[in-house]
This record gives C-alpha cells, sequence and structure tokens, in this order.
C-alpha cells in the first residue's frame, strides 16, 4: 500500500468512482463516506455510496444519504457499479470481510483501491493507496485531512461540513474520549467558521429516536445487566425476544454498552446482542486495558484500545459463559 499523498494528482482527472464502508455504518462511517461523497462530486467526479448494509433512522438527515445505494437491496445494481468503477474507496473499515457480503465482489474489483481508515492491523495488500492512523479521532477526521492536504480547502462547504462533523462527534463521544485532540477541536472550529450549524447535529443524532428505545434502555439496564465487581466489570446481554418486544431497529442500540462504564470503578464495559446470524458483541474500556487486543484473542473482532467490536457463533447462553470464564483470567489486569 502506497501513501496516499501518491494519490492526489488523480484527483484532477475526473473518474467513475465507488465509495463504501464498514457494514451497518455508524455516524463516523456514514459522515466520512457522505463528505467524501460531495468533495469527489464537487471536484467533477462521477462517484456514487455503497452501504454494505441497511443504516440507523438517526443517519437519515444527512446530506445526500437518499442517494446512499443499500447492496443487500439492490445488488446487481451495486455490483455493476463496482465492477465498472475507476476507483474505490474504502472508508471506516481496514479488513475487506468487514464489509459482509460485499467482500467478494471488493475483492475482485480490479480497480484502484484507496484504504482511509483509523483501525488496528489494515489489511494493506488489499489496497494501492491508502492512509491508517489509530491516532486519528475518527475517519471523519482524516478526510477532512485528505481534503486541507491535498490543495482544496475551497472545495468546503456546508453540506461536508455536516456531514464530517457527525463522525467527529461521535467517534469522540461528544468530544471527550482521549482521541479528542487540539486537531479535532482546530477542525470543528473551521467547520464552525464555514457556517455549521452544530446544534443542529446534535439534535438528529441523540434526540431522533422513538419511546421504545428509551423503554428498552430502561428495561435493559434492570434487566440485562450484571456487574462482575471483582473484575470491574459490567456485563449485559440482550436477547432476540428484547429486541422483538420493543421493536428495535438498526441504530437503536447505539451507545447502549457506554452506560456500563458510567459505573464508579468499572474498567470493562461489556454488550452482547442475539442477532439471528450471530451474537455481536461490543466492547468498551479506561485506561490501558485493550479491548481491541480482547476481541482479537476471544470473539473474532478488534476495534481500537478502548473500543472495540466481535462476533460469537455460540448460542446467547454459551457466549456470555465463554465471557465470563475468560475474564477471570485477566482479573489482575483490570484491578
Amino acid at each position: 500500500m502506497q501513501a496516499i499523498d501518491l494519490f492526489y494528482p488523480r484527483l484532477n482527472t475526473p473518474a467513475k468512482v465507488v465509495i463504501t464502508m464498514h457494514q451497518k455504518p455508524d455516524g463516523d462511517a456514514m459522515g466520512s463516506v457522505l463528505g467524501l461523497y460531495h468533495f469527489l462530486t464537487a471536484l467533477g467526479h462521477e462517484a456514487v455510496v455503497i452501504s454494505p448494509t441497511n443504516w440507523a433512522n438517526f443517519l437519515d438527515w444527512m446530506p445526500g444519504v437518499d442517494r446512499v445505494i443499500d447492496f443487500e437491496r439492490y445488488r446487481d445494481k451495486a455490483k455493476n457499479l463496482i465492477q465498472s468503477a475507476e476507483i474505490i474507496f474504502c472508508l471506516d473499515f481496514n479488513i475487506l470481510h468487514r464489509t459482509k457480503n460485499m467482500e467478494q465482489p471488493l475483492t475482485e474489483a480490479t480497480c484502484t483501491k484507496i484504504l482511509i481508515d483509523h483501525h488496528q492491523q489494515p489489511q494493506e495488500e488489499a489496497f494501492a493507496y491508502g492512509i491508517s492512523d489509530t491516532s486519528k479521532s475518527s475517519t471523519c477526521e482524516m478526510v477532512y485531512d485528505f481534503i486541507i492536504a491535498s490543495g482544496h480547502a475551497d472545495k468546503l462547504n456546508l453540506d461536508m461540513a455536516a456531514c464530517l462533523y457527525t463522525g467527529l462527534m461521535t467517534d469522540t463521544g461528544s468530544f471527550r474520549f482521549p482521541s479528542t485532540t487540539a486537531a479535532v477541536h482546530r477542525m470543528a472550529a473551521q467547520l464552525k467558521e464555514l457556517g455549521l450549524n452544530h446544534t443542529h447535529v446534535h439534535e438528529m443524532i441523540y434526540d431522533n429516536f422513538l419511546e421504545g428505545r428509551l423503554r428498552f434502555i430502561g428495561y435493559a439496564l434492570l434487566n440485562r445487566m450484571e456487574i462482575l465487581y471483582e473484575y470491574n466489570t459490567a456485563l449485559m446481554h440482550i436477547t432476540r425476544q428484547d429486541l422483538q418486544r420493543f421493536d428495535i431497529k438498526t441504530g437503536d442500540t447505539e451507545g447502549l454498552v457506554n452506560y456500563l462504564l458510567t459505573i464508579q470503578g468499572m474498567r470493562l464495559g461489556a454488550l452482547v446482542i442475539d442477532r439471528d446470524e450471530e451474537r455481536k458483541w461490543s466492547f468498551r474500556s479506561k485506561g490501558n486495558f485493550d479491548v481491541n487486543l480482547f476481541a482479537r484473542q476471544h470473539f473474532e473482532g478488534g476495534g481500537h484500545q478502548n473500543a472495540a467490536g466481535g462476533r460469537s457463533s455460540d448460542s446467547l447462553e454459551a457466549t456470555v459463559q465463554k465471557f465470563k470464564t475468560i475474564i477471570k483470567t485477566y482479573q489482575q489486569q483490570l484491578q
């Protein structure tokens, strides 16, 4: 994988471009691809965004989201676009299998593939150009850097600002996580100087749910949370019946794992949700407990040091018991 700055000259030649992100995109994934989409369109490229799956309703306000193609719903159309693309940008993931059923079409595509991502251990051989920087707060920050460094700061507009601020804000936990550097605040200030209404972004992301989600959160905290004080760990499991009872949709469980670390003394929060095809884990930690390593070693996952995800093909009961058995070996690290 060559340095991304070697790609900058190609920005001046319009091309057919596909931009994609990981499955079940969050604010940073959707924000980064749409921010890049508006930028490339402004440069004259024929750009299209393809999501591997559907996305949360609270992202539907974002400029350009109505043009995003859901691969699972429109497979033939999406595959044709991938096959005819001259350039494919891969954002907010660094291993092709994180695109679920899009992995094979992306692997088979012979065009130039470019990586922009901030997760650990990238699949470098899959990309011609790219940048992988784990010190960055978000992929949205990296797309902003890409625009500035490529010499096109004059192309920044309010649509790009709204999209890029979304990922910057969500991936830093509204600017409280350790990844919130001085550069993050400078970026936010520059987007504000463009005229960004940051209050609107916060309201659309955090104040835009149905009543059922709030009742679900209350139910989960009361009935599905277990505190393992000897390991400074909070564990929550969500059953398929819980999801059905409260009519939980994509995105409704976003942020649920963060409640676990609000308990005094907790250093690890773990949430597992019983999905139809697998059990999905979310891990959050404080201090130097590395959940990226933990997820990679035990639950086929990964991410960042203090925020990671994983999966299991075991039943919900079996994967919860596996977690409880494994965590005993980390007692000293979690003290």
